[in-house]
């Protein structure tokens, strides 16, 4: 049963309507917020940096129903936190998946008339201008998904079905119209897709067949439009990802010839219990050329119920911030330019006019403050304390061998051999390290602390080419950070000065 927190929310549950007269879909509206540098791949194809040449962490919070489910007074406290808390992108859908065209938001506005995308509500799409120049002005990326992926495949999904393979215009309208909604705004980066495959393989055809559609069936001309749309009106490249369903099947398998794809994105999920291999899809993906960067776009959700379909056993209990970590940091480490963090009630902003789904433990507003939404803020720290482009995966450092993945470890380092991370997740779980790789013979450990930032000394000898370790026995997981002494780095997670 959810328990809602004593703590009032912002402003009345549900604003009057807005109502103006229809303006002209070409219309331009110039952002307001304060310029952040665009955003683009480094030459490496690895990671991200902006235009000025600054490296960008992506510390990314899926708040999927930002935009129709909270009232401007929420939406501020949302964004509020989440840039105090150190993320740097927010991604939140403009046609939202609970029924968001149909359904009212919670400022009273349903995006078209009559279910047209070529008739839109200019209200609707003011406020979304409104929420990305607040945004802007907190140092946050928006990503903007043009809609979420049952537009396309409904009735697989609430609907309705508005894009279509044989109204291709259509879907190149609508995003063409977004994107001048918003051109001005330097802090915008586009994903499309939405939960769903781009085509159907063997992993959902099933699903799909029930629902009358192809054995074959291919929606990659839909996004194509909408990528063309965009990219028509953009004042340069635009930055482009694509959030995939669940499972193996991503964009580098579905969308892989796609020349408007910037970034291979996974969803490495809820439904496959804890410790899902997410290094193994990061690896993977990493290592295919020509390389793009590779994100989890959706690890498991803190305070998700653990494998809730087709039904829910509470036995299973919920992901809490110990699961993320693990996912979070091994994600990265085994290559991730960045990565997603999600709560389960944020996503969906759980609350008594917004409704539950699935099984949600806690209203929004008490979500936003969990353990894990204050802790992803020191994976950051910990990568930006060290030089940033250099970062390589290195599971070679790893000599041991792990019987299952509760217990797998994963290695990181610069590829000049300045230093090396490794996460560790257990407490008291020994390791055995290979530092040929690492430069000099004088080098300091830490034991970096994931839960609280702080980096204690190790004062053992790490001058050997191979090393056994073993993680302090509180805990549980623990970071061990080894660095050439000659380089002068600053404790781990302390940030004074930008590496590059």
């Amino acid at each position: 049963m959810l328990r809602f927190s004593r703590r009032n929310f912002l402003g009345s549950s549900v604003a009057a309507v807005i109502s103006s007269p229809e303006l002209n879909a070409k219309s331009v509206v110039t952002c307001s917020s304060p310029s952040l540098p665009t955003l683009r791949v480094h030459a490496s194809g690895h990671m991200l940096e902006t235009v000025e040449g600054t490296p960008f962490f992506w510390l990314g919070d899926t708040a999927w129903e930002l935009i129709h489910s909270t009232t401007r007074e929420e939406c501020s406290y949302y964004l509020q936190t989440r840039a105090a808390q150190g993320f740097t992108v927010i991604q939140a859908v403009v046609l939202a998946e609970m029924d968001g065209v149909h359904k009212r938001s919670a400022l009273g506005l349903v995006p078209f008339e009559n279910d047209d995308p070529e008739r839109p509500n200019e209200a609707y799409f003011q406020r979304v201008v409104e929420i990305v120049e607040e945004a802007g002005r907190r140092g946050l990326y928006v990503v903007l998904l043009p809609t979420w992926g049952d537009k396309l495949t409904a009735p697989w999904g609430a609907g309705p079905r508005l894009f279509r393979n044989n109204n291709l215009p259509v879907a190149r309208s609508y995003a063409a119209y977004l994107a001048r909604k918003v051109q001005h705004c330097t802090n915008v980066v586009w994903m499309l897709g939405g939960d769903r495959p781009a085509r159907l393989d063997e992993h959902f055809r099933e699903t799909a067949t029930k629902y009358g559609f192809s054995e074959n069936q291919d929606w990659t001309p839909i996004w194509n439009a909408m990528a063309e749309g965009i990219t028509s009106v953009w004042p340069t490249p635009p930055l482009f990802l694509y959030h995939p369903q669940g499972g193996p099947i991503s964009t580098s398998v579905l969308l892989r010839d796609a020349k408007w794809l910037s970034v291979n994105g996974i969803q490495s999920g809820h439904g496959s219990g804890r410790d899902t291999p997410t290094w193994e899809l990061i690896e993977r993906d990493y290592n295919i050329a020509p390389p793009r960067p590779v994100i989890d776009l959706e690890p498991n959700y803190e305070d998700h119920p653990v494998d809730p379909w087709p039904t829910w056993n509470p036995a299973n209990g919920y992901f809490r911030d110990y699961d993320v970590r693990k996912q979070l940091y091994r994600s990265v480490f085994a290559g991730g330019c960045g990565v997603t963090y999600g709560h389960h009630a944020v996503w969906q902003f759980a609350s008594k006019r917004n409704g539950v789904i699935n099984h949600a433990d806690r209203d929004w507003m008490d979500a936003m403050v969990r353990p894990a939404a204050q802790q992803v803020m020191y994976l950051r720290r910990l990568i930006e304390s060290r030089p940033f482009f250099e970062r390589i995966p290195d599971p070679s450092m790893i000599v041991t061998k792990y019987a299952n993945h509760f217990e797998h470890s994963q290695a990181t380092r610069d590829s000049e051999g300045r230093y090396a991370m490794i996460y560790v997740p257990n407490a008291g779980q020994k390791i055995t390290l290979n530092l040929a790789t690492l430069r000099g013979a004088k080098r300091v450990g830490w034991w970096f602390d994931p839960r609280t930032s702080i980096g204690q000394r190790m004062g053992m000898d790490l001058s050997m080419a191979q090393v056994e370790l073993q993680t302090p026995m509180h805990g549980p997981d623990w970071v061990i950070v080894i660095d050439a002494t000659n380089q002068g780095f600053v404790p781990p997670g302390i940030v004074e000065r930008c590496h590059t």
